[in-house]
């Protein structure tokens, strides 16, 4: 197995795990990224969608007690219903909007340029919804109402723009919604789980051509892998932060790569791709 690309696949793989679920875009990285390492092909593309399964299994280990309790409780407990009812409830919007535009906003907005300023843009938003007054009426997920679950859907949707986040969305939307930091997180992570799940199994089944397990498994293994370790670093890190912290320092990362992107660009240094 060729070396160069055994690293690049690790680089990846830990760029997913570690940014899948902070408020900083994992696809907005792995656009980045994988343009820095010539690894942006349609092949570098179908395995960025497999590496995200790592990220999801991270999820599924991590809260593996909860979702046990709410699969067997599913027949018989009303909390338990309620908690998949709000998870399918919130997956609807992006689910809906991808399949009408996902394909328009991949060939538009799946560069660098875009991406850094989705990054920026994205950075005065958590700057604003940090500076607004809490207004907390929902501490805990068990808590959250179907058409709290409606709007954090909505919330996510911003995601289909690269370089917004997808659980950065979930989380500021939550913010703004009345849900505690603890709630808001969490539920992005459990919202990542179908979300996740069902946008890897589409895109692999359209690109299923390129897929060549005999050739490919070894290499999206080393990647799946370093996504797992490092998604759940990653959750456990944001966790423990945001029970003393506020999302500000992300949003200060988010101005300071985007004005990188957009520096390098412009100076000539990184010949990013603009086609």
């Amino acid at each position: 197995m060729d070396l160069i690309l055994v690293l690049k696949a690790i680089i990846l793989g830990v760029v997913e795990g570690l940014t899948e679920f902070l408020p900083v875009s994992s696809t907005g990285h792995l656009i980045l990224v994988g343009d820095l390492l010539s690894f942006n092909d349609d092949k570098g593309k179908l395995f960025e969608i497999v590496i995200q399964v790592g990220a999801i299994l991270a999820v599924c280990w991590e809260y593996r007690t909860k979702i046990a309790t709410v699969i067997v409780g599913l027949p018989t407990q009303w909390q338990a219903q309620k908690f998949a009812l709000n998870l399918v409830i919130a997956f609807i919007p992006l689910a809906s909007l991808g399949l009408l535009f996902g394909k328009h906003i991949k060939a538009l907005l799946f560069k660098p340029i875009p991406v850094a300023l989705a990054f920026i843009i994205g950075a005065f938003v958590i700057i604003w919804a940090e500076k607004r007054e809490h207004n907390v009426r929902v501490q805990e997920i068990e808590d959250l109402s179907p058409m709290d679950a409606l709007k954090l859907g909505f919330a996510q949707a911003f995601a289909l723009i690269p370089g917004t986040s997808r659980s950065g969305a979930t989380i500021i939307g939550g913010l703004l919604f009345g849900l505690s930091r603890k709630a808001a997180t969490e539920f992005s992570f459990f919202l990542a789980i179908p979300t996740l799940i069902t946008a890897s199994l589409y895109d692999l089944y359209k690109h299923r051509d390129l897929l060549d397990l005999a050739t490919d498994a070894p290499l999206f293994g080393i990647g799946l892998v370093a996504a797992f370790v490092s998604a759940i670093l990653a959750i456990k890190g944001l966790l423990r932060y945001i029970s003393r912290h506020d999302f500000i320092i992300f949003a200060w990362y988010r101005i300071v790569f985007g004005l990188l992107v957009i520096a390098t660009s412009y100076s000539g240094l990184v010949q990013w791709t603009v086609d």
